[in-house]
C-alpha cells in the first residue's frame, strides 16, 4: 500500500511516500529553524505561512524522488492533532485536496502515534505490545502500546514538556534556539554534579512528570550568578540540567514497564535524540533485562515518514476520515476522535 503523508504540526513541513507501513520511498522535510531563531521560539503565524509556501513543492519533490506516480497513491495520511492549529490546518487542507483529487481515502494520524511509529521504520521486527516513552518539544508521556492503534496513557507532564524546558534552559544559558542539540553538545564538557537541580515527584501519579520547577531552578541559578557578578559555568549547568531531565524520565518509564510486565521499551520524539537520555535509558534497560528500541536521531524529529507508517496501521484498523475532518490543538494519544 502506497501512502502519501503530510506533517505540519509545528515548525517542520514534511511530506513522505511510504509503502506498507515500514518502507520509506521518499521523505522531504523543510525546517523553519532559521525563521524562528531570531524570536527564540516558534511564532505560530509565521509557521503557518511558511507551511503554505513550501508544502506543494515538497509533495512534488517527494513523488519525484520516490518514483511513484500520482495514480499509484492508495491513500493520503495527515497529522490532524495535536499541534499549532494554524499549522495543522495547512497540512490537513492540503491532504484533503490531494485525497479528493485522487479519489483515495484520507487517514487521520495523531502526532504522538506518529513518533512511536518512527521505530517501526527503523526496526522492522518491532511489534506491539511495548511501553513507549515519547519526549518532544510539546509532549512528555509514557504509553502502554497494546496494539498498533490501541494504547493507554500511563504518565504525562503536569506542566511543561521536556523539550520546551531544553529550549528555555538554552535561552537562559545563552546558547540560542533550538536548545536541545545545543545543550546536548555543551553538556559533554561539563560536570553534571556541580549544580543541584530538583527532580519533581507527583504524589497522585508517580508516573507523571513535572518540569516547571526544574526550569525555574535553572533560571534562578543563572540570574543569581549574574547579580553576584560570578561567572556561570554554562557547560556544567547544561550537564546538570540534562542529568535532571534524564533522572525524571528514566525511572518512570522503567517503573511503567515493571507495572505492566512489558519486556520491550520504545523511546521516540525530538528529545529522544539527547545523548544523555539515550545512554541512561540503554543502561537501565540492560540492568533490568528489557529490550530497548531507540529511534535513530534522524527519525526523532518531526517527519512525514512516521505519519505514513502509522497511517498504514490506522487504515488497517478502519480509521478513515471524511472531508469534514477538523484539526485539534490538543488531543490525548489514546483518543482518536474525528
Amino acid at each position: 500500500m502506497i501512502i502519501l503523508s503530510v506533517e505540519s504540526s509545528c515548525d517542520e513541513t514534511a511530506v513522505a511516500v511510504t509503502k506498507d507501513g515500514r518502507e520509506v520511498l521518499a521523505d522531504e522535510i523543510y525546517s523553519q529553524v532559521d525563521l524562528h531563531a531570531v524570536y527564540g521560539g516558534v511564532v505560530p503565524e509565521l509557521a503557518s505561512r511558511s507551511h503554505i509556501e513550501v508544502i506543494t513543492r515538497l509533495a512534488e519533490s517527494a513523488l519525484r524522488k520516490s518514483g511513484i506516480k500520482k495514480s499509484d497513491i492508495d491513500a493520503v495520511a495527515v497529522t490532524y492533532a495535536p499541534g499549532l492549529i494554524g499549522a495543522l490546518l495547512v497540512g490537513l487542507n492540503f491532504a484533503k485536496s490531494v485525497a479528493s483529487a485522487l479519489g483515495v481515502p484520507l487517514i487521520p494520524v495523531h502526532h504522538i502515534r506518529g513518533h512511536i511509529a518512527a521505530n517501526y521504520i527503523a526496526y522492522p521486527e518491532l511489534k506491539p505490545p511495548f511501553i513507549a516513552l515519547v519526549v518532544s518539544g510539546g509532549h512528555s508521556l509514557i504509553l502502554d502500546v497494546q496494539d498498533y492503534t490501541r494504547m493507554r496513557i500511563l504518565g504525562t507532564t503536569r506542566d511543561d514538556a521536556a523539550g520546551e524546558c531544553f529550549d528555555k534552559a538554552a535561552r537562559v544559558i545563552g546558547i540560542g534556539y533550538p536548545g536541545g542539540a545545543a545543550v546536548d553538545v555543551l553538556a559533554k564538557s561539563g560536570d553534571d554534579m556541580k549544580y543541584y537541580l530538583p527532580r519533581a515527584k507527583v504524589d497522585d501519579n508517580p508516573l507523571d512528570f513535572s518540569f516547571s520547577g526544574l526550569k525555574t531552578a535553572v533560571i534562578n541559578i543563572a540570574h543569581n550568578a549574574s547579580q553576584k557578578g560570578e561567572e556561570l559555568d554554562k557547560a556544567s549547568l547544561a550537564a546538570s540540567f540534562s542529568a535532571a531531565v534524564s533522572d525524571s524520565l528514566i525511572p518512570r518509564v522503567m517503573e511503567a514497564a515493571k507495572m505492566t510486565e512489558r519486556d520491550t521499551i520504545v523511546c521516540a520524539g525530538g528529545v529522544a535524540a539527547n545523548s544523555r537520555i539515550r545512554e541512561d535509558l540503554t543502561k537501565a534497560c540492560s540492568l533490568a533485562g528489557k529490550t530497548l528500541y531507540l529511534a535513530p536521531p534522524k527519525l526523532c524529529g518531526d517527519n512525514g515518514a512516521m505519519i505514513g507508517c502509522q497511517g498504514y496501521y490506522e487504515y488497517l484498523a478502519g480509521n478513515i476520515a471524511k472531508a469534514d475532518l477538523n484539526a485539534y490543538a490538543t488531543m490525548d494519544a489514546d483518543d482518536i476522535s474525528f
